[in-house]
């Protein structure tokens, strides 16, 4: 037209420029184009202007300095080579991947670089020039990046394996057990069963004959109330240290026996309660046949020969000899060993209620409790049973 706009063009002035300056690309970039139809060829639309209705692409960034440059310049110029060795003031700016490729120059004898110097053996592949080496660098220096990546995924991955790990381990292991057990057709061993009192008064249990221990001794802790209304008698439990005996099975076994109807309770008479902190009528020991000797020699009293127990009147100790407690005796035998515990317990409490020394004076009647019946059964030509109880017929 007369102003120089074109029919159906963009308008210009007199001097060719567009009124409303250069047409801009989205992104604040020129459109541009490659060889070779990176975004493919533009298409004429029935003799319309070239390029109408081509899709706008996705803009690439403007190239970077560093070494992905270098990558670029390769493809340009085949014989500039950005691996080959260079000196060592430009190889630091520009090679930063030199190491990576560059296996066909060892480093010299003697260098000290902690690697073997000697490089790739076999024939070597034919050489490609320039481009050829630029591809084996850009795969070497891609598996590094990879290799890279991957491995610091798997460190910061681990603290969470590891507490996974931590957490599984006992459930791990009873898996395998439980595994080994049904593969064999063995049913899983079943969990130790606990004993009983009567079950635990009777067994017997290894103590030396012996043994002397330390002394000391521990009382047994809680309390065991007075079951009657009769007259009552206070006690402490004290277990020597180091015997290795049940002392609450010990101290069970005394509440039980002295608040038996048959035993000194009768009638309710009496009564007997178990303390543990403050001043009690008499305290219950077990002790080492060693430590039994000591304190029973406090009274006057022997009870090395035959290995026995006593009633320290003297002192405020009922000693029971462990070695009875846990072995018995040769009256009773092992069937009958928890009999003899309730009458090592009744005839010793029986000293310290007041009563002394019977036997029995008729052939085959029970043995008096009061009779020494650790040491004998049969005296004078007459046999006594043995007999654990004062009141035995209640």
């Amino acid at each position: 037209m007369a102003d120089g706009t074109p029919a159906r063009g963009v308008p210009r002035l007199p001097d060719g420029t567009p009124a409303r300056g250069f047409p801009q690309a989205r992104g604040g970039h020129p459109e541009q184009r490659e060889a070779g139809g990176g975004w493919g060829e533009p298409r004429a639309s029935g003799g319309g202007t070239a390029g109408v209705g081509v899709p706008i692409p996705r803009q690439r960034r403007a190239p970077v300095p560093g070494p992905r440059q270098d990558y670029i310049d390769a493809f340009v110029n085949e014989e500039d080579d950005v691996f080959a060795p260079r000196t060592p003031a430009s190889a630091h700016a520009a090679d930063a991947y030199a190491s990576v490729a560059d296996w066909s120059v060892g480093s010299p004898a003697g260098s000290g670089s902690g690697h073997d110097d000697a490089g790739p053996t076999g024939a070597p592949a034919p050489g490609r020039g320039g481009k050829g080496r630029t591809f084996t660098g850009i795969a070497a220096a891609a598996v590094t990046t990879v290799l890279a990546v991957v491995v610091a995924g798997q460190v910061a991955d681990d603290h969470g394996a590891a507490g996974v790990q931590s957490q599984s381990a006992g459930d791990q292991a009873r898996d395998v057990r439980d595994s080994a057990s049904r593969a064999d057709g063995r049913a899983p061993a079943p969990e130790a069963k606990l004993l009983t009192y009567d079950e635990k008064m009777g067994r017997t249990y290894p103590l030396g004959a012996g043994l002397k221990g330390s002394g000391k001794f521990d009382a047994v802790p809680g309390i065991a109330k007075a079951p009657g209304s009769g007259q009552k008698f206070t006690y402490r439990v004290d277990v020597e240290q180091g015997l290795g005996l049940d002392g609450a099975l010990f101290a069970e076994a005394v509440q039980k026996t002295l608040n038996d109807q048959r035993s000194w309770a009768h009638n309710g008479a009496r009564t007997f309660e178990r303390i543990y902190s403050g001043k009690p009528d008499f305290v219950i020991t077990l002790a080492s046949p060693g430590t039994t000797a000591d304190w029973c020699a406090k009274s006057g009293l022997d009870t090395t020969q035959d290995n026995v127990s006593c009633d320290s009147a003297a002192t405020e100790r009922v000693m029971i000899n462990a070695y009875r407690w846990a072995q018995g005796s040769e009256t009773y035998g092992d069937s009958q060993i928890h009999a003899y515990r309730q009458m090592l317990i009744n005839h010793e409490v029986g000293h310290r209620l007041g009563f002394n020394h019977v036997t029995c004076d008729k052939d085959g009647d029970l043995a008096p409790v009061m009779q020494q019946q650790t040491k004998f059964l049969d005296h004078d030509g007459i046999h006594c049973r043995p007999n654990a109880w004062a009141y035995p017929e209640s």
